[in-house]
């Protein structure tokens, strides 16, 4: 094939049509997000460049990136960063990618703490991954003390790596184990208690997406039978790590806000009670206050 000279408007054009043709969505986006990635520029930038030339180097290196999105790898580890609450977090295979819904559970933090102005919050969030709550979390409330827990090392090494770049490394304690574990043997009583544990239900997990069922580490993301384990489990034990009148905020799948109001409620150790909408109008995150 003769070596043809490539410039930007070009390469994308011709980009955006086979990934349409490999039937990847928002094609474009794909195809922009990935060569700003390469240039270590910005989609807009891209935009007042068009007719730069590019050299082999780059377009060789944006070729394997492309590939790499046809075999359904999520563009987010292909970059190696993911935008969350207007933040740039660094992700890969060893954390779950931060969703927009997940947004949900930090502004509904930072309502209920609005009224709490007298002192600073203590927050434990239970399956960290990539730090996204907790690192959000703690920009926002400057002084918060907030525990960050994993039963994943590798998840820990990132969500340390985010909470560095983004300047809150002293507010948020990192801790290794299955949800409360690593709190076993300690009085630690929280303010709040937040999470986004894994709730996809095992029989369904063949249902995603290639790019979340082949890239995402399951680990995080199966919730077991109905997706529900997780779910039930930081509901019956969080009493014991909340402070009276301490809150309780978990995201799960819409079909599963039902029954954890249902597990609230029998459980006999809460008192207030709600669901939450996310941005598209789905049930998605269930709050409870401890008695």
């Amino acid at each position: 094939m003769s070596k043809k000279r490539w410039i930007i408007k070009d390469l994308l054009e011709v980009t955006t049509s086979y990934l349409r043709e490999k039937q990847i969505e928002n094609p474009r986006l794909c195809a922009e997000t990935i060569l700003a990635h390469q240039l270590n520029s910005s989609r807009i930038n891209l935009y007042l460049t068009f007719d730069q030339p590019l050299n082999e180097r780059d377009i060789s290196s944006y070729r394997s990136m492309i590939k790499r999105r046809i075999s359904r790898e999520p563009v987010q580890y292909i970059t190696g960063v993911q935008e969350f609450w207007s933040l740039e977090f660094i992700v890969g295979p060893q954390v779950v990618i931060p969703r927009p819904e997940t947004e949900v559970l930090v502004d509904q933090v930072l309502s209920i703490w609005g009224d709490e102005k007298e002192h600073v919050p203590t927050i434990l969030d239970l399956g960290t991954g990539s730090g996204a709550i907790a690192v959000s979390l703690a920009r926002e409330l400057k002084g918060a003390t907030i525990w960050a827990s994993d039963i994943s090392d590798e998840a820990l090494k990132l969500a340390r790596i985010n909470s560095e770049k983004h300047g809150v490394d002293t507010q948020i304690q990192l801790i290794q184990g299955d949800l409360f574990h690593p709190l076993d043997g300690k009085s630690h009583r929280f303010d709040i208690i937040v999470s986004n544990p894994p709730y996809v239900a095992s029989e369904d997990y063949h249902l995603l997406p290639p790019e979340v069922r082949n890239y995402e580490p399951r680990l995080a993301l199966d919730g077991h039978e109905k997706g529900i384990f997780f779910i039930e489990r930081i509901i019956m034990e969080g009493p014991g790590y909340l402070k009276s009148g301490g809150w309780l905020l978990i995201e799960m799948d819409p079909r599963q806000t039902l029954k954890a109001l249902n597990m609230i409620e029998q459980s006999g150790y809460y008192g207030e009670k709600r669901c939450v909408k996310d941005y598209s109008q789905n049930d998605r995150v269930v709050i409870a206050r401890r008695i």
